[in-house]
């Protein structure tokens, strides 16, 4: 599990810098909300979860976390409220985790319902939550979509025995079919998560995940290459030699075919992981962390951000209970950005769009580095000299640390 990062101490009441609240002016934020809970924890997760053997009362169970969102949802309010512009509208929502459906779907209703009475919900907002297939039904999902959610996300990382052996992922394959036709069914949007690269998967084996998921012709496909963090299981195993690190050639391998798979079927890459049916099936909220928009995370270790100063919560759930069923801010840390830190940031997270970033948003050196990059197939001709932007090609989405390190001069 991750170490929380370094910063100043966060102040007890939450209070934000007048100048970050004033960046609100625009009126418009999103909301993650960071369920815990896991049925058992995959051997690659690094995320902040917890079995529930590992927890339990007071104030850290499945029972009693709502209560404890919904009190940081007050202080959230009360603290963007002293914006200028007043109290700022969401336009999207984000539910993850952990596994957010190990909660009854009422009590991801009433979260969801506290924010629309604190804060209003954009015209169009986008509410998603992450699902294990396991643990959603049809009853499930309709509670869901009659309380406001537009958009589902289902685990299914791979439809391959073996391979989510590997992960440790438990569900049945065949219950994500059931998921994916359920959350139709009541009129949720549907995206898919798939993982590639895990040890002892083949080519074929990823072929075999990338036709299941799209015969399920879900609205949004994510697909991310495996990263073995340190402090997980399958980062010692990998320590130990008993299974072998990924490879980067066959990872290489795997996102050309991904690629090429899913855009026969219809599929648009709108960031390097990331593949849409249309404009209107991309993931809002995450396109939002990409363009460098505020966003509020509440629940244990969950991060934020509002013009320039970024936060973290208290890691456990028991602590972040405590913090805020007394009134407390459940914040542990800020740092405040410096302008250098934010450009390097937008460069990083906004080269993996396929919108590009603007030209004219880069350093002299970025602006030098861009021809070289032309040169060697990593940035789209054309892009850069009709459109003035800075675009990948199929190439530089596989080296994309080399282009950010080109386009930051480092």
């Amino acid at each position: 599990m991750p170490q929380m990062p370094d910063g100043i101490p966060a102040p007890d009441d939450g209070a934000l810098p007048s100048a970050a609240l004033a960046t609100l002016a625009g009126g418009a934020f999103g909301l993650y909300v960071h369920v815990p809970f896991c049925v058992t924890r995959c051997g690659y997760c690094d995320f902040n979860t917890y079995t529930l053997t590992e927890l339990g009362e007071p104030g850290a169970s499945v029972s009693t976390y709502a209560d404890a969102a919904l009190r940081e949802l007050d202080l959230a309010a009360r603290e963007l409220g002293e914006a200028p512009s007043g109290v700022p509208v969401i336009e999207t929502v984000f539910i993850g985790g952990g596994t957010p459906t190990m909660l009854p779907a009422d009590d991801l209703v009433r979260i969801l319902a506290k924010a629309r009475e604190l804060f209003g919900l954009a015209e169009g907002c986008e509410v998603t939550t992450e699902a294990n297939p396991d643990s959603v039904d049809e009853t499930y999902l309709r509670t869901l979509a009659d309380g406001g959610f537009t958009r589902v996300s289902i685990g299914m990382q791979s439809a391959v025995p073996h391979v989510l052996a590997t992960l440790e992922r438990t569900h049945d394959p065949a219950n994500v079919e059931r998921a994916v036709r359920a959350a139709k069914d009541v009129g949720l949007q549907v995206s898919i998560d798939l993982i590639y690269g895990a040890p002892g998967e083949s080519l074929d084996d990823w072929r075999t995940s990338l036709d299941a998921a799209i015969a399920l012709e879900p609205d949004h496909i994510s697909a991310y290459a495996l990263v073995v963090e340190e402090g997980t299981k399958m980062g010692a195993q990998v320590r130990r030699g008993e299974l072998p690190l990924p490879d980067d050639d066959d990872e290489a391998d795997k996102y050309e075919l991904a690629d090429a798979l899913l855009a026969d079927a219809g599929y648009d890459w709108y960031e390097v992981s990331n593949w849409a049916r249309s404009p209107q099936t991309q993931c809002r909220h995450n396109l939002a962390y990409w363009r460098d928009e505020p966003w509020w995370g509440v629940g244990p270790g969950a991060h934020s951000h509002v013009g320039g100063v970024r936060w973290w919560n208290v890691k456990h759930p028991r602590a972040y209970a405590q913090r805020v069923n007394a009134g407390l801010s459940p914040a542990l840390a800020r740092e405040l950005l410096e302008e250098r830190q934010r450009y390097e940031e937008r460069v990083l997270l906004q080269v993996r769009l396929a919108e590009g970033l603007p030209l004219d948003m880069l350093e002299d050196d970025g602006r030098r580095a861009v021809a070289g990059l032309v040169a060697s197939g990593l940035i789209d001709g054309p892009s850069a000299v009709r459109d003035k932007r800075v675009r990948l090609t199929l190439r530089g989405r596989l080296l994309t640390d080399t282009v950010v390190r080109a386009l930051l001069a480092i």
